[in-house]
């Protein structure tokens, strides 16, 4: 083994990982320990909205950290109220809760729509939610999600999660009932395979909630801060959820989540929900130049394109190399595979010489794309010159 991976053995298993270290990271590339260059178009998971390194990001960081990091969530800092300020007035939800993960803020949207149900629904506490999403790895966000074999992972689940289709309206109210305080999606499925749901299929959930007096839920842990083009993905149906969760993209690489909600949903008393880490100063501080980045004159023009000539890019790869086809929205697409070559075809990108793609494979057939929204168009044109050689060459 490689000097620099000698104490791996020290991290618990968790999934099987390559002999290889990244040491540095600039934009749209990474370098390991032995001077090799990945071209990244995984970002981490979409979490590096900015690219490594992002000037706005390092400075709010030195900044910040020579100022406070975490007086505790018992008092107010400003960098929190300032992000939160900004976040309700983009979204049009005028409360914000800050957490560290995309789980962490879904299970307390879970929480507070139970916590609603109790209050004004007579103790209704089922949320509809849909087969092939995904909430997060907690216990709730697990049974939430409808990732195929999850439901016996850590049995038993935690109840109250029936599971409709998505883009499939007979098959929500058929599971509306007296129990039932809400519906959650994600308007894109991502793990699911970069699964859209409709327009006009969030527009019927945003009136049939409305008509039984339910809460909307929209997990927006991927698809928001810009990553379809608008920054909510949701903009794009003309409507407004009732709570929102937001994750990835909002630290720009730090962790930090946000769950947002309507005036009138916002129901917890004292020690209902809290965390050592919320909203603590260094990370909020990112959040706000993230944001400021991203809402700053054409940033979000410059998505919508980048989105749009990515969708032609993997069209065009498609017709020439005969895999299926191309599917998503702004910077979070897929490419549909004739066969089911989705892992033999990251391995091979990120061993490729002398520099590596990093592609991910969220199913068999298909492979996800998340590059940084700020990628640049010879970026993309490099990545599809790769991908094609590697498609054509059968790995």
């Amino acid at each position: 083994m490689n000097q620099p991976l000698a104490h791996a053995d020290a991290l618990m298993w968790i999934t099987p990982r390559p002999d290889l270290l990244f040491t540095q990271g600039a934009g749209s590339w990474l370098t390991d320990h032995q001077g090799k260059r990945y071209l990244d178009f995984v970002q981490g998971w979409a979490v590096n909205c900015l690219g490594h390194g992002h000037p706005a990001i390092v400075e709010a960081l030195t900044r910040q950290a020579g100022q406070l990091l975490n007086p505790s969530p018992a008092f107010y800092n400003a960098p929190s109220l300032q992000l939160a300020a900004n976040l309700s007035r983009h979204a049009g939800l005028e409360r914000v809760f800050f957490a560290n993960t995309g789980a962490e803020a879904n299970e307390g949207a879970i929480k507070l729509a139970r916590k609603w149900g109790r209050k004004y629904r007579n103790g209704a506490h089922e949320i509809i939610t849909f087969e092939n999403g995904f909430h997060g790895r907690s216990l709730a966000t697990m049974s939430a999600s409808g990732k195929p074999g999850w439901d016996k992972l850590f049995a038993p689940q935690v109840p109250g999660f029936p599971k409709a289709r998505l883009n499939d309206l007979d098959s929500v109210a058929a599971l509306i009932n007296e129990r039932t305080v809400a519906i959650m999606l994600e308007p894109i499925q991502g793990e699911g395979g970069v699964l859209p749901a409709e327009r006009e299929f969030l527009q019927l959930l945003r009136q049939i909630t409305e008509d039984r007096g339910l809460l909307l839920i929209l997990d927006e842990v991927q698809t928001g801060m810009g990553r379809t083009g608008t920054l909510f993905a949701h903009e794009q149906a003309g409507i407004r959820p009732d709570i929102m969760t937001l994750g990835k993209g909002i630290g720009g690489g730090v962790p930090l989540s946000a769950l947002l909600a309507r005036e009138a949903v916002c129901c917890f008393e004292a020690g209902d929900q809290g965390g050592t880490y919320n909203g603590n100063p260094l990370m909020t501080a990112v959040g706000v130049a993230v944001l400021d980045t991203l809402t700053a004159p054409d940033f979000l023009e410059q998505v919508q394109a980048r989105g749009e000539y990515l969708a032609r890019g993997l069209q065009a790869l498609a017709r020439d190399t005969g895999q299926v086809g191309e599917r998503g929205q702004g910077l979070l697409r897929a490419l549909i595979l004739a066969e089911d070559r989705g892992p033999a075809l990251v391995e091979a990108a990120r061993n490729r010489n002398p520099e590596g793609l990093l592609l991910n494979a969220p199913r068999p057939h298909l492979l996800r794309f998340m590059p940084a929204l700020n990628v640049s168009e010879a970026e993309i044109d490099l990545m599809l010159a790769w991908l094609k050689e590697l498609l054509e060459s059968k790995a």
